[in-house]
């Protein structure tokens, strides 16, 4: 089979001109499709990046609460209360950072992103997040870390070889915390 594949590249007939472009045609399909997977990657990499940085940035905007000047420190996120402690946290508006962040417009419960000529790149929609505060005066170092950690749906249209194929649908998990270090 290989000499006979050999025997008609080094002909000089033309015989191998249809292999030739066959084989091209197969790189240029790989070639669109490894494209296509890195894209997807890249968008999904930039939007768990963009919500990783919205959530940190909520956790840095409940760090005056976690060492409020009332207390010694050593606990989460609480103020004084009528003679005790209550939790106080700050959930922030993360959507609102991720829009200004990824450049998004809400629309219809999604915040999507489009090309200039309006072409859907990616939307993104039911963020959650959950805040899990430190105890109170715990001397439980292990357990003293004031947490956030979210999720939220990325959907990514596909399209291969000039057609839509179904779209990428991911749950992007991202994680932040602050940890006392005295």
């Amino acid at each position: 089979m290989t000499d006979k594949i050999k025997k008609i590249l080094r002909g000089k007939g033309g015989a191998g001109f249809p292999l030739i472009i066959a084989i091209t045609l197969s790189l240029v399909i790989i070639f669109t499709g490894i494209s296509e997977y890195f894209r997807l990657m890249i968008i999904a990499q930039g939007v768990r990046d963009a919500v990783q940085a919205a959530v940190i940035s909520t956790v840095v905007e409940n760090y005056d609460d976690v060492y409020h000047g009332v207390r010694e420190g050593y606990s989460g996120a609480y103020q004084p209360f009528a003679g005790d402690f209550e939790e106080s946290l700050d959930y922030g508006d993360i959507y609102d950072r991720l829009d200004g962040i990824l450049g998004l417009s809400s629309s219809g419960g999604y915040h999507e992103k489009r090309t200039p000529d309006g072409k859907l790149e990616f939307k993104v929609w039911n963020l959650d997040v959950d805040i899990r505060n430190a105890p109170l005066a715990s001397g439980d170092q292990a357990s003293a870390r004031f947490e956030a950690d979210s999720t939220i749906l990325l959907e990514v249209p596909v399209s291969f070889g000039g057609q839509l194929l179904p779209s990428m649908i991911i749950k992007v998990k991202t994680s932040a915390g602050y940890t006392p270090k005295f």
